[in-house]
């Protein structure tokens, strides 16, 4: 390396060694110490193996541990996702409690149980103290969890920062006994260790007062025939707002319809969110390997480890769309016998056995191993959690990437106004002494969905307040003048998109930036359906756009699962459900507005029909009355879209009742909307003034 750097420059000669030359000093020329020459056999002494929970102790932020308030929302979500799993595959509706208890300053107990079927002795500590350890990594079917660290991650994490272990409560049956367990994770073997019942833990007879007896344990434990319940004590810090616990589990209750909540936050409150569908959605099945999805590597491996004694049972049994022919073309093309041997089969056979399956036309795989949330459902989902005006939502036909099915949803509301209006004066003294941002500008911001800098610097001027004060240093007047602000100020023209992001049902949200649905939203043309945009950003208006992906294999960017990839066949599906949506809401809104224009240009006619009226009765000497009514008829019919009335799925009220949005599509009254009536000005309030001589 050296001779390449200098080859071109001229070096001085060394210096001829002395060959009695002193013993070498411990410092070199620069007084720095010398240092000494290591050999092979001491860096193989310092070597050793470094166990998964070990690194991840070590790099928690790639797990969604990387600061207390995000620590927090992932160790509920984690524990939500499994039991919104555990009770769907068990065919039951889920009930889940979530508590959240505060025990010191920035020290909580989680707490989070289900009505699921419960969990077998001896797996529970494999589950909550053993990094990679699940069943839905291996297999390819639509599932909130794939990795098997999630909960395991949460309890570690808290092993870390409070010393304490993870308490896990499981009951499998009415008249099976209720297992307690305290687990902690030795992370240099990523194995587990029980901490309780001389390491065996402990059985509660059934109709032995198990409550009472958890309940010694700090733990609140609902007296259901099956269900588990996880406690985690852990460092953390609870903040509302946007990437808060409380927005994770509304957004949950919108794209789980068939789900009651009901949430304890540490102040003691209850939050309680009924599910809106009485039935599960449809089970997914579980699938085999797509060929289009397959690497050589995993191929080899695969040929390696088979069980299968031809080539042609292989390729039947490992795949699927494989049918018997399809593999004996596949063989053809890859010059091999149907009947070889798949274990003896060499590194230049298997390459050309790869390149056969790519180039075969093979069906797409069967999507009965996705479940979709489906229109109707996110349209209910929505009405119960976002106000709005106009709801609508689609449901795009599957999809694959990598040999892997996915499945992209879309539901769009508009109108509602943004979550200032929704703000109490109770919550906004929570939220200004939670918040840890630096100015007031950045609290209106990044605390309140839909307010963009525009929009705080609207409000900030109608509160006569300085953007750069500080939120928790304002005065009870200073209060009042936000507060009020937050109340009497529309923002529905500066308010930004809100995008809600959903993968396999769960919520994301972190890292939207370097999401793909936030990038495919910002590149998309929303302006043509009549909402402002600027170049590469989100488009203005009182809208919310929920996005869900489907998949057996969700391409996260990260273990913390908070970003989807951007694969071009998941961006392509995430614009053709954006533009489905975005030309309804064209439709809708060019509806509305000419409706109002016409209503307008009504009005000024009803000011002046008087005085015209009057002024040819006294010239031709005819009947005001009469030529009044006569011009009331004139402007009635030249203005006949001002009467134009929409139902329920925004369609024009005529005789047929002809549909034409081409999709599902909700319209709530303006007298439903959660917006205050001072906030906004409403089409059916000019509407109810016409045709009137006030």
């Amino acid at each position: 390396m050296a001779s390449l750097i200098f080859e071109n420059q001229e070096l001085p000669s060394p210096a001829p060694v002395e060959s009695e030359a002193p013993a070498a000093s411990p410092a070199d020329g620069n007084g720095k110490p010398r240092r000494g020459r290591v050999t092979a056999e001491s860096l193989a002494s310092k070597q050793r193996e470094i166990s998964v929970s070990e690194f991840f102790a070590k790099n928690r932020h790639l797990l969604g541990f990387d600061n207390p308030r995000k620590a927090l929302l992932t160790t509920v979500k984690e524990a939500v996702d499994n039991a919104l799993d555990a009770c769907e595959e068990a065919g039951l509706l889920p009930d889940i409690w979530v508590r959240i208890e505060g025990l010191a300053e920035n020290r909580f107990r989680v707490s989070v149980q289900d009505n699921g079927p419960g969990i077998i002795k001896k797996q529970i500590p494999l589950i909550f103290g053993k990094l990679l350890y699940g069943s839905k990594f291996h297999r390819l079917r639509q599932s909130r969890g794939q990795q098997g660290i999630g909960i395991s991650a949460a309890g570690m994490y808290g092993l870390l920062t409070t010393g304490r272990p993870v308490s896990i409560v499981s009951r499998t049956g009415p008249k099976k006994p209720v297992h307690f367990y305290q687990i902690q994770i030795d992370t240099k073997h990523n194995r587990p260790e029980i901490v309780n019942g001389k390491g065996e833990g402990v059985d509660i007879p059934p109709n032995d007062g198990a409550a009472e007896f958890l309940r010694e344990h700090q733990l609140h434990w609902q007296d259901v025939e099956h269900g588990t319940l996880v406690a985690i004590e852990l460092e953390a810090k609870y903040q509302r707002g946007r990437g808060s616990v409380d927005e994770y589990l509304e957004q949950t209750a919108i794209a789980n319809p068939h789900v009651t909540l009901y949430y304890r936050d540490p102040d003691g409150k209850a939050h309680d969110y009924p599910r809106v569908a009485e039935s599960l959605p449809a089970e997914p099945k579980e699938i085999k390997p797509h060929p289009y999805g397959v690497e050589l590597g995993t191929l080899i491996t695969m040929l390696k480890d088979s069980k299968s004694g031809t080539l042609g049972r292989f390729l039947t049994e490992s795949f699927s769309r494989i049918s018997p022919a399809v593999a004996k073309r596949i063989a053809q093309a890859a010059a091999l016998s149907i009947r070889a041997n798949p274990k003896r089969l060499g590194r230049t056979q298997a390459e050309a056995l790869f390149h056969a399956l790519q180039n075969e036309k093979v069906q797409s795989p069967a999507v009965d191993c996705l479940s979709p949330i489906g229109e109707e459902l996110i349209l209910r989902g929505m009405r119960q959690m976002v106000p709005g005006e106009f709801y609508t939502a689609v449901t795009r036909p599957p999809a694959v990437y990598r040999g892997n099915p996915f499945q992209v949803e879309v539901g769009l509301t508009y109108g509602g106004g943004p979550a200032t209006y929704r703000v109490s004066r109770e919550l906004l003294e929570e939220l200004l002494a939670e918040t840890d941002a630096r100015t007031l500008r950045q609290f209106l911001t990044t605390t309140f969905d839909g307010v963009g800098p525009e929009g705080a610097d609207k409000l900030l001027r109608e509160a006569r307040l300085r953007a750069r004060m500080s939120p928790g240093r304002l005065k009870t007047r200073e209060r009042d003048q936000l507060f009020e602000a937050l109340r009497r100020v529309n923002l529905s023209e500066g308010q930004t998109m809100n995008v809600l992001r959903y993968a396999n049902r769960v919520p994301l949200l972190f890292q939207a930036g370097a999401c793909a649905i936030t990038q495919t939203v910002m590149s998309t043309n929303w302006r043509a359906y009549g909402l402002a945009q600027s170049r590469n950003a989100l488009p203005a208006g009182p809208v919310t756009l929920m996005v869900h992906i489907a998949s057996v294999w969700v391409p996260f960017t990260s273990e913390s699962k908070e970003a989807v990839a951007g694969y071009p066949e998941i961006q392509k599906e995430l614009r053709l459900a954006f533009q489905a949506v975005g030309r309804r809401l064209g439709m809708y809104l060019r509806r509305r507005n000419q409706v109002k224009a016409q209503g307008e240009r009504r009005n000024i006619f009803l000011r002046y029909l008087r005085e015209v009226a009057d002024a040819v009765a006294v010239i031709r000497g005819v009947d005001r009355d009469e030529i009044h009514a006569h011009l009331m008829q004139v402007a009635k019919r030249v203005t006949a879209a001002a009467d134009m009335q929409l139902d329920e799925h925004g369609n024009p009220i005529v005789e047929d009742g002809e549909e034409d949005f081409a999709g599902p599509v909700l319209i709530v009254p303006p007298a439903e909307s959660a917006v205050p009536v001072s906030a906004e000005k409403r089409p059916g309030e000019v509407q109810s003034r016409l045709f009137t001589d006030e």
